[in-house]
């Protein structure tokens, strides 16, 4: 497809009839404890969670991240993505801390747009964060984990758009990672990256790269 860059601000809804958010990164600061739960992991196991560790797991699925790191520890894969998964629930289910202007635009979109999650965090996780988090009321959460093809693929954002009953090129997607701004863009949704922790989304196809979420602009009805 032809990517055209997206003029300046932002406004929604716009031509668009659904918004679908990436969870961990976007939505809610958990970024951080995923880094927390990969190095506590390799450490507790006598290793070093590298920055080169940092940017091959940034937007992974567990299962990907747990392939990953799983051979230097000599564990399977099964019995790592059981110890970060242990690890991240209980970050969870303390609440992690929004990102700037995540809640007051989920409020502003919410009687104006279908709304949806598309994560790689296990489903059964995302929705706990999201409630603990006080964004349970989104209408669709889809799970790169519980598809055979997480993230980099695009399955799904086309599950997320199918649940909602909208076509992809009528979704504008939110990311901040490459491989998930690859996903949304492969599925065919316009894609705004909301890069963060020094993350260089110039060239990974984003139609338009936005500091906050709080620069999206919601037009009075």
């Amino acid at each position: 497809m032809t990517l055209r860059p997206l003029s300046l601000p932002i406004v929604l809804p716009g031509r668009y009839r659904a918004a679908v958010f990436d969870m961990d990164g976007v939505l809610l600061d958990s970024e951080p404890l995923w880094l927390v739960a990969y190095r506590e992991l390799m450490e507790g196991h006598g290793e070093t969670f590298t920055d080169d560790d940092r940017v091959a797991t940034l937007g992974m699925s567990l299962t990907d991240s747990a392939a990953l790191l799983a051979p230097r520890l000599g564990l399977a894969t099964s019995l790592v993505a059981d110890e970060i998964a242990e690890t991240m629930q209980a970050h969870y289910r303390r609440g992690a801390r929004l990102h700037s202007g995540a809640r007051l635009l989920i409020d502003a979109l919410s009687h104006r747009m279908a709304i949806a999650v598309a994560t790689n965090t296990d489903g059964g996780f995302a929705r706990e964060a999201l409630r603990a988090a006080g964004l349970g009321v989104l209408d669709v959460v889809a799970s790169g984990e519980d598809l055979e093809r997480p993230k980099p693929y695009p399955d799904v954002y086309v599950a997320a758009c199918r649940a909602l009953g909208v076509p992809p090129g009528d979704a504008i997607a939110f990311e901040d990672s490459p491989s998930g701004v690859r996903s949304a863009v492969d599925a065919g949704l316009t894609v705004v990256g909301v890069p963060e922790h020094g993350v260089d989304l110039a060239g990974t196809g984003a139609h338009a790269v936005i500091a906050s979420l709080a620069e999206i602009v919601v037009a009075d009805p």
